[in-house]
C-alpha cells in the first residue's frame, strides 16, 4: 500500500477492482464502511462476479476476466478527453511534460523495437530526450507532439466507450457512470483510493494492470494524498514481510537488484544500479544504492567483507537466468534441478498446472518440506484417487518432512499491507518435536558449514565466512534477527557535513537508513527496515494508537517502512509552494523552515519549495512516471488478451496475431501447445478465495471445514440452463490440462456478458480444496490453470483461462 488501512476512511470514492476486500480482507474492510458511514464515501466494485464487496457497494459493474486494461485505458481516455484531471499536479509532479525520443513508435499493437523471435523489446527509443547537461528536456506547454502527455492522449484515444464495452462486456452506461464518479475526484479537495489484490496481479499483464490505475491516480492528483494512493491488499499474515526480505534470488533484501553474469565486477554492478539525476536538484534517492548494498554485505559477512576485497562481491551468486517460481519449476521439469527446499509453501496446490508441477517434483533427487502441516506437496507422490492419480513406483524423489511450528508458537514480526512491521509474542509451545523455522535453518546451515570445514568442497568461502553472531548459534532469536535487519554501527558514523559530529557510536543500533554508509562502518540486513529497532528499542512492539489529527496517522503503532512513513510520496499532498491541496486533510506542508505535518516527510526536511525538489524521490527525474520505459511490454499499458481467450483476435489490433496476447510474456516450449482454444473450452474461468476457508492451510481446521463442507464451483443461471445443470448437481470442469469435479452452485451473481456481439459465460472456482486436511477431500483448482505469467514479475495467470463444463 502507498497509504494504509486506516487511511481508507479518508477517501471520497473507494474502488475495489482486481480483488474482493470484503471476502479476502474482512478486518481491513471495516475502514471502507467507516468511509461510507462518516464521510459519505461511495464504493464502486468492478468484478466478473457480484461479490460480497459488491453487496455493500453503491455501484457495481461486471467485467470479463482479463480485460482490466481495456477498462482502465477507457477511463484514462475519458479523463483526458473531458479534462477531468488535476492539471497543476500532472504538470508539476509527473513526467507528462518530458520529451520522448523521436524514434519512439506504437503501431498495430506493438511498440518500437519488438523482436518476435525473442519475444522481447529493444527499448533504445523508450527514453527521454536529453539536453547537453544530461537532463531530460521538457515542454511546459504540454503541446509538443513528443511529450508524454500528447503521446498518452494519442495512445488512449482508441479506448472509446463503445470499444471498451465490446472488449470487457461491461455495459457502456455502467462504464460511463463509473468514469464520471472517478473524474469527480480530480478536484484538489476530493480523493479516490483503489483496493486491489491478486485479481490484478495474477494475469499475464498483471504489472500493467496496476500501472494503469497508478496512471489514473496521477492524472487525478490522488497520490500522496490522505484517502488516495494505490493500495495492494497483501495476503495474511506476512506476505508483505516475506516480499520485503526478497527470499528468492531475483532480488536482494529491500528490492535491490541482484547481480547477474553480465556484472563482471563490483564497479560494473554498482554503476548499473546507481542512477544519475535526470532533472536538476532532485534527491534521486537510489543514488544511495552503494550504501545499502555495502551495509548488507557487512551484515552477511562482517569483518570478512572489506573495501580491499570489494566487500566480497565475488561471493554473491550471479544470476545466469530467471529464478522466479515458474522458471524454477520449468528447470525442475527439465530435470536440471536435484533438490528443492519448500518452506511454508505448497506449490502442488499453489502453482499453475498441477500436472506439470507434480511431474517436475518427481524428477528431483530429494524434496525437503518445512511446514507445520502435511501439505499436498509433501504427499505429491502418494495416490489419492482422482484427486492425485500418481504411481509411487515411478517416483524416485526422496521426501523429508521437517515439522515446523506455526506463527502463534514463536515470537517475531509480521509486516501488514500498510507496510507496518508489528512484533508478535509467542502464544504457545509447538507440539511434539516441532522446531521453529529459524532453528531448522540454523541447524541445517551449521551442519553444512561443518561439512565444508572438514571435507572441503567447491567454493566453500561464502559458507565458511558467513557472519553468525547469535548468542545461541543453533537457535537465533527473533529479536537478534530483527536488530540485524534494522542495522547497527560497526564504527562511529559521522555527519558528512560536519566531520567532527558523531551521529552514531560503534555498537549502537542505527536510527534509520539515512545513516548507512558505503565505507564499511554500518551493517544492515534490509535498508528499507532501517531504524525499526533503534537505540530506543524495538519500535515494532509499540502499541500506541493515538491519532492527534483524526486522519489515522498513528505513528507510534509499530513501525512502517520506510522511516516510519505512513503515506508514501506525501510531499505531493501540497502544491509547489508547499500549501496543502486540501487543508482539511493536511498530511504535509511547508512550515517556513522545514516540512511538517502528521507524517514523516517523504522529502529532505529542509528542501525549500523554491528549490523545486519534486516528491517522487525514488525516480532520477523526481516525478512520477506516466511513461515508464522499464516495463517489459511497453511504456504505456496496452490491452492484450489472456493467453486463453474466448476471442480469435484482439479487438484493438484485429489484424495482428502477434498482439493477441502479451507479446513480451515468457512462454516455455510445451506450454504454448497446451493453451486451450475457445472452440473446445468456450467458458472463461477465474479463481478466488472464500472467507470461510481463506486459504489452503485452513482446510486443516475443523471449523473452517464445517463452514464450507464441500468443493463447489459457481455458474450463472443462463449457463446452467444451457447445460442442463441444476443447483447442487455435480459437474466436471475441464481445461486443456486436466479436470476437477465439484458441486454446482447456480447463482444470480454471475451474468453472461455481451462481448463483441456474443455471449461469454464465466465459471467461478474457489481455490481452497485439496486432498490433505480435515475438510472433505477435493480437487486442486490449479489442475486447470495455464503455466504462463506476467512479463515483468512472472506471476502466474490464475485469474483468466478457458474451461468447459458438463454434468457429472
Amino acid at each position: 500500500m502507498t497509504n494504509h488501512w486506516v487511511d481508507i476512511k479518508n477517501a471520497d470514492l473507494i474502488m475495489v477492482m482486481g480483488g474482493n476486500a470484503a471476502e479476502a480482507h474482512p478486518c481491513g474492510f471495516k475502514w471502507v464502511i467507516e468511509a461510507k458511514k462518516h464521510r459519505k464515501a461511495k464504493l464502486v466494485v468492478v468484478d466478473p462476479r457480484f461479490t460480497r464487496s459488491a453487496a455493500v457497494a453503491d455501484f457495481f459493474a461486471p467485467i470479463r476476466a482479463g480485460t482490466d486494461i481495456a477498462f482502465l485505458g477507457g477511463v484514462i481516455n475519458y479523463l483526458l478527453g473531458k479534462d477531468k484531471i488535476h492539471r497543476e499536479y500532472v504538470k508539476a509532479y509527473t513526467n507528462a511534460a518530458f520529451l520522448i525520443d523521436e524514434g519512439y513508435r506504437f503501431d498495430n499493437g506493438l511498440f518500437a523495437g519488438y523482436n518476435a523471435d525473442k519475444r522481447s523489446y529493444d527499448k533504445t527509443t523508450w527514453k527521454y530526450q536529453l539536453d547537453r547537461d544530461g537532463y531530460a528536456r521538457i515542454d511546459e506547454t504540454l503541446e509538443n507532439p513528443h511529450c508524454v502527455f500528447q503521446l498518452m492522449k494519442q495512445h488512449y484515444s482508441r479506448y472509446t466507450p463503445e470499444l471498451v464495452s465490446r472488449i470487457t462486456g461491461t455495459p457502456q452506461d455502467d462504464f460511463l457512470r463509473i468514469c464520471e464518479m472517478i473524474g469527480g475526484t480530480a478536484a484538489p479537495d476530493k480523493t479516490m483510493t483503489i483496493l486491489y489484490a491478486l485479481g490484478w496481479t495474477q494475469h499475464s499483464v498483471g504489472s500493467q494492470n496496476i500501472r494503469s490505475m497508478a496512471m489514473i491516480q496521477l492524472l487525478l492528483g490522488n497520490m500522496g494524498m490522505a484517502g488516495g494512493g494505490i493500495n495492494a491488499l497483501r495476503g495474511h499474515a506476512n506476505v508483505q514481510g516475506i516480499t520485503d526480505q526478497c527470499l528468492y534470488s531475483e532480488v536482494l533484501p529491500g528490492y535491490m537488484a541482484a547481480p547477474t553474469d553480465g556484472d563482471k565486477d563490483l564497479a560494473t554492478y554498482l554503476e548499473k544500479r546507481t542512477p544519475k539525476p535526470l532533472r536538476p536538484n532532485q534527491m534521486n534517492f537510489p543514488q544511495n544504492f552503494p550504501k545499502w548494498w555495502v551495509s548488507l554485505m557487512k551484515a552477511w559477512y562482517g569483518g570478512a567483507a572489506t573495501k580491499d576485497n570489494d566487500w566480497r562481491y565475488d561471493w554473491l551468486p550471479k544470476k545466469d537466468a530467471a529464478y522466479d517460481v515458474l522458471a524454477m519449476f520449468e528447470r525442475m521439469y527439465q530435470g536440471r534441478m536435484n533438490g528443492f527446499f519448500c518452506q511454508g509453501f505448497n506449490p502442488l496446490a499453489a502453482v499453475s498446472n498441477k500436472k506439470k508441477v507434480g511431474d517436475a517434483l518427481a524428477k528431483l533427487k530429494y524434496l525437503v518440506i518445512i511446514d507445520p502441516l502435511a501439505t499436498e506437496t509433501s504427499e505429491f507422490w502418494r495416490p489419492h484417487g482422482e484427486f492425485n492419480a500418481v504411481d509411487p513406483a515411478q517416483i524416485a524423489t526422496e521426501v523429508f518432512r521437517l515439522p515446523a511450528t506455526c506463527f502463534a508458537e514463536e515470537s517475531g514480526s509480521f509486516t501488514n499491507s500498510s507496510r507496518v512491521i508489528q512484533w508478535h509474542w509467542k502464544g504457545a509451545e509447538g507440539p511434539g518435536e516441532t522446531r521453529n523455522d529459524t532453528e531448522i535453518l540454523a541447524g541445517l546451515f551449521l551442519r553444512v558449514k561443518q561439512m565444508y570445514g572438514h571435507e572441503g568442497g567447491k567454493f566453500p568461502d561464502s559458507i565458511l565466512n558467513l557472519a553468525w553472531p547469535y548468542r545461541i548459534a543453533d537457535k537465533p532469536a527473533g529479536e537478534e534477527l530483527l536488530m540485524e535487519i534494522s542495522g547497527k554501527a560497526l564504527g562511529d558514523v559521522f555527519d558528512p557535513k560536519d566531520a567532527a559530529k558523531v551521529l552514531a557510536r560503534a555498537g549502537e543500533q542505527l536510527a534509520g537508513f539515512a545513516l548507512l554508509r558505503d565505507d564499511g562502518s554500518t551493517a544492515c540486513g534490509n535498508w528499507i527496515y532501517g531504524g525499526c529497532w533503534s537505540q530506543a528499542g524495538n519500535l515494532t512492539a509499540r502499541r500506541d494508537n493515538a491519532d492527534p489529527t483524526g486522519l489515522g496517522q498513528s505513528l507510534n503503532w509499530g513501525y512502517a517502512w520506510p522511516a516510519n512513513r505512513r503515506i508514501l510520496y506525501n510531499r505531493a499532498s501540497s502544491d509547489l509552494a508547499g500549501k496543502p491541496w486540501d487543508p482539511k486533510r493536511t498530511v504535509l506542508k511547508w512550515l517556513g523552515d522545514k516540512w511538517g505535518g502528521n507524517d514523516v516527510p517523504d522529502m529532505r526536511p529542509d528542501a525549500r519549495p523554491e528549490d523545486m525538489v519534486m516528491p517522487f524521490i525514488m525516480t532520477p527525474e523526481g516525478v512520477a512516471r506516466l511513461f515508464a520505459p522499464l516495463m517489459a511490454e511497453g511504456p504505456f499499458p496496452e490491452h492484450y488478451e489472456p493467453f486463453e481467450t474466448p476471442l480469435e483476435r484482439n479487438l484493438l489490433h484485429p489484424g495482428n496475431p502477434q498482439a493477441l496476447s502479451n507479446p513480451a510474456a515468457r512462454v516455455y516450449k510445451g506450454d504454448l501447445e497446451v493453451f486451450g482454444k475457445a472452440k473446445d473450452f468456450p467458458y472463461v474461468a477465474t479463481t478466488y478465495r472464500l472467507v470461510e476457508h481463506f486459504h489452503y492451510w485452513s482446510k486443516h481446521v475443523l471449523i473452517n471445514a464445517v463452514l464450507q463442507p464441500e468443493q463447489f464451483v459457481e455458474i450463472g443461471e443462463e449457463l446452467a440452463r444451457e447445460k442442463g445443470v441444476g443447483n447442487g448437481d455435480r459437474i466436471t470442469v475441464r481445461s486443456n490440462r486436466g479436470f476437477i469435479k465439484a458441486v454446482a452452485v447456480v447463482t444470480k451473481r454471475i451474468k453472461a456478458l455481451d462481448v463483441d456481439g456474443r455471449k461469454v459465460h464465466t465459471v467461478g472456482i474457489p481455490i481452497h480444496w485439496g486432498f490433505k486436511g480435515v475438510a472433505k477431500s477435493g480437487y486442486l483448482a490449479n489442475t486447470l490453470t495455464p503455466f504462463v505469467g506476467d512479463a515483468n514479475a512472472q506471476t502466474p495467470e490464475f485469474k483468466a483461462f478457458l474451461v468447459n463444463i458438463e454434468k457429472a
